[in-house]
């Protein structure tokens, strides 16, 4: 039987609901997996340890990382939300855990993005890494700044990352937009492990989505990744087509990548 690839993975977010579904999934891959998250983690299992800790307390941050080979960055606020927590979070935690990766010798990390990077781009439009940024929320906006801080660490540092544009990960399906959106909860489990395990993958930018008969992102800047979805979003095509017959074309969360994201906000 082959080692696994790494001696020590760190799983932030690991109580957040794709941290859940990925516990159990990355322990395959790794000697020892490092938990950790602000709420409730339970026991540690066989081959796994706890270690709760706050994005944005520096000191912690630098013991989280210490002997980590590689990060599953799922951790930070998922959703949009006030400017304090995001900034707490998503800005300063976002800092600190590479500045620790930095310090600590951690030389890739998985970082969790999201569709909402680009979510003021129109449904008709198909794009790819290379298409600038227009997030739909500060969740948004600060995903945007995690991907090119880490693509800063990369430059300077060496550091890299694979920044994962996650579309809409749950079991099923669950609207017409999901349709073009959808990412399995087995090909989130093959993209991560992709991400983790490509030779060479410097800074990348990679669109989490299953293969969807209806797109709107072009993953061939990713191909080096080599993440092969298997999963689609078609079976359930007909279903929800029928739950939705008619749609506005002038509903903002039907004309936009982002969905309700775009009309979230503002807020104090």
């Amino acid at each position: 039987m082959n080692a696994p690839p790494f001696s020590r993975l760190l799983l932030t977010g690991a109580a957040g609901t794709l941290g859940r579904v990925l516990r159990p999934r990355l322990k395959a891959h790794c000697e020892m997996l490092r938990l950790s998250d602000r709420g409730n983690l339970g026991e540690a299992a066989a081959g796994e340890e706890l270690q709760p800790a706050a994005l944005e307390d520096r000191a912690a941050m630098l013991a989280l990382l210490q002997g980590v080979d590689a990060v599953v960055h799922l951790g930070g606020v998922s959703v949009e939300a006030a400017w304090a927590p995001i900034q707490a979070a998503n800005i300063t935690g976002v800092y600190h855990l590479y500045e620790a990766a930095r310090l600590n010798g951690t030389r890739r990390i998985v970082f969790a993005s999201s569709n909402h990077v680009v979510g003021f781009y129109r449904q008709h439009e198909v794009i790819d890494a290379l298409a600038p940024p227009r997030p739909d929320t500060l969740y948004g906006v600060s995903k945007a700044f995690g991907e090119n801080l880490s693509r800063m660490y990369w430059d300077r540092y060496g550091i890299e990352t694979v920044c994962l544009r996650i579309g809409s990960a749950t079991p099923a399906p669950e609207n017409r937009r999901m349709l073009a959106t959808w990412l399995s909860l087995d090909d989130l489990e093959r993209l991560v492990v992709a991400a983790l395990t490509a030779p060479d993958v410097g800074h990348s930018i990679v669109y989490g989505l299953s293969d969807n008969g209806t797109r709107w992102w072009d993953n061939r800047l990713a191909a080096h990744i080599g993440y092969r979805p298997k999963d689609s979003s078609e079976p359930w095509r007909a279903e929800l087509e029928a739950k939705q017959p008619a749609l506005d074309p002038q509903d903002p969360t039907r004309l936009y990548h982002g969905g309700v994201f775009v009309q979230l906000g503002p807020y104090d």
